[in-house]
């Protein structure tokens, strides 16, 4: 256990590169900073002695004030498709990476502070981060993490009084954000674009010896890690469609190379139920919709392997029908991961063909009705094998009940011909389907105490989402359908 900064083990790996691929900067200081929330569960993951979080010397190093010792801070370069056009240059324009940790068992983990002043990518812009933003980032990471979904996490969470201008004058913060590699698609396009291809084959092979090294001695390496990524990628936005989460800004410059969860910004989880469910005020033509994440997520990856082309093969005819290939793996991965989840979350134990009517059938069930999406599959595991309307608390739910009969009813033979238990099966249903998400109003609760210099919503957060599908007496309320004033809130790019 590591039991001082001046000890920690950094590998900055990444600056060996060179620096066509960053720039050095330094993080401009805070003014009074206060340590809001740190992540002891992830310090420990690190190696990290978790009375480091309250020290001194850790509020002035995470906080942008201090260097941190052995650390060489940089921004990267990278480029990307925002909202389906390219931009040609943007960058960690508010991000900056402290250094590189190596774990004791050997694995490389970003630290690298958001929000800690401006950069040479931040075009104009001030580099800061406010208490609003950081604090949706700080519990986004862990709410997916403990879902079992890939994700950047944050180490800590640091408020101070400097003024940051949005909407209207709000106040300063920096996480500690945490990740294997912060590396995305938009690190490759900015070189294909610029006709720098040189610079491609160092970059992939920089991420497949730290992050794929089973690959390394493959012939084929780079076609192989591409494959790889894109399977991650499938496999994330199945995970994303499975638990009602909406990232809002798929843009390629926010999509990891690592196949994580990157970039929280107007990020939701969906309650009434709409498949069409546009998180992000911004997003004015529903590009980046609940039902179009999965498409957006192939043509992502199609913009990554155009920019990769030149490691697929040297003759351009013969590397576009290597990534067209490649391309279709993802359509394969993620069919397989989203049917599975489905039956999981439905309590089926069997593939069979009727699979697609049944889910689809209680999907569109709660799209007429805008059900509750999270109270509706945690309440499906109440529902018996035999006898008629045995639906327990599901029923309350529907609006259509002529409907949600018919359905009950095949669902019910469904788990008959299976010899369903109805107990085992409710366990099984309830260890995937979560009890507690990060709504939208529950975060802005913990927002709205942070910005008085309270961190006991956030704490109280917390303690749920790491154990999300783990009823808890007395907090009925975090699971509960949101209060009518909650539609009023909205979050947008600047969130």
């Amino acid at each position: 256990m590591i039991s001082s900064l001046q000890q920690l083990p950094l590998d900055n790996r990444l600056l060996t590169l060179g620096e066509a691929y960053y720039s050095r900067v330094a993080p401009t200081p805070l003014r009074e900073p206060r340590l809001l929330h740190a992540n002891a569960e992830l310090a420990a993951q690190l190696g990290l002695d978790p009375a480091l979080l309250h020290t001194p010397e850790f509020l002035e190093i995470f906080a942008g004030n201090q260097a941190l010792p052995g650390g060489e801070p940089i921004a990267t370069l990278y480029a990307g498709h925002q909202f389906g056009n390219f931009v040609p240059q943007l960058g960690d324009g508010r991000a900056i990476l402290l250094g590189q940790l190596r774990d004791a068992a050997g694995q490389l983990w970003d630290l690298q502070l958001k929000g800690a002043g401006p950069t040479p990518y931040s075009r104009f812009a001030d580099g800061r981060a406010v208490i609003r933003s950081s604090v949706r980032e700080y519990l986004a990471g862990e709410a997916l993490h403990h879902l079992g979904i890939p994700s950047t996490r944050s180490l800590s969470l640091i408020s101070a009084r400097d003024p940051v201008r949005r909407e209207s004058i709000e106040h300063a913060a920096v996480i500690c954000r945490v990740a294997p590699t912060h590396l995305r698609f938009g690190h490759f396009e900015v070189f294909y674009y610029r006709r720098q291809h040189e610079q491609l084959a160092p970059l992939a092979d920089y991420i497949i010896a730290q992050h794929y090294p089973e690959l390394w001695e493959r012939d084929a390496r780079h076609r192989d890690w591409l494959r790889e990524v894109i399977g991650r990628t499938a496999a994330l936005i199945a995970q994303w469609q499975g638990v009602g989460f909406c990232h809002g800004v798929m843009n390629t410059d926010n999509m990891s190379i690592l196949g994580l969860t990157l970039d929280y910004g107007p990020y939701g989880f969906i309650d009434a139920f709409d498949a069409h469910h546009i998180c992000n005020h911004s997003d004015d033509h529903g590009r980046y919709a609940f039902s179009r994440q999965p498409e957006i997520g192939y043509w992502n990856c199609s913009r990554l392997l155009q920019a990769t082309l030149p490691l697929l093969d040297a003759q351009p005819e013969r590397a576009v029908e290597i990534a067209q290939e490649l391309l279709q793996h993802y359509a394969a991965v993620y069919e397989q991961r989203m049917n599975a989840i489905w039956r999981a979350k439905l309590g089926l134990a069997e593939a069979r063909e009727q699979d697609a009517e049944l889910i689809d059938g209680f999907l569109l069930m709660l799209h007429a009705g805008r059900a509750d999406f999270t109270r509706s599959f945690r309440l499906l595991a109440g529902v018996r094998c035999a006898g008629e309307g045995e639906a327990g608390p599901l029923r309350e739910e529907m609006r259509d009940l002529a409907r949600f009969d018919a359905w009950l009813a095949g669902y019910q033979a469904r788990l008959r011909s299976e010899d369903s238990d109805d107990a085992a099966r409710a366990l099984r249903m309830n260890a995937v389907n979560p009890c507690y998400v990060l709504r939208n109003h529950l975060a802005q609760r913990a927002i709205e105490a942070a910005e008085r210099g309270e961190s006991g919503e956030i704490e109280r957060l917390l303690e749920l989402l790491r154990k999300p599908c783990e009823e808890r007496p007395g907090f009925e309320a975090y699971a509960a359908e949101p209060p009518p004033e909650a539609q009023q809130i909205s979050v947008s790019c600047s969130s």
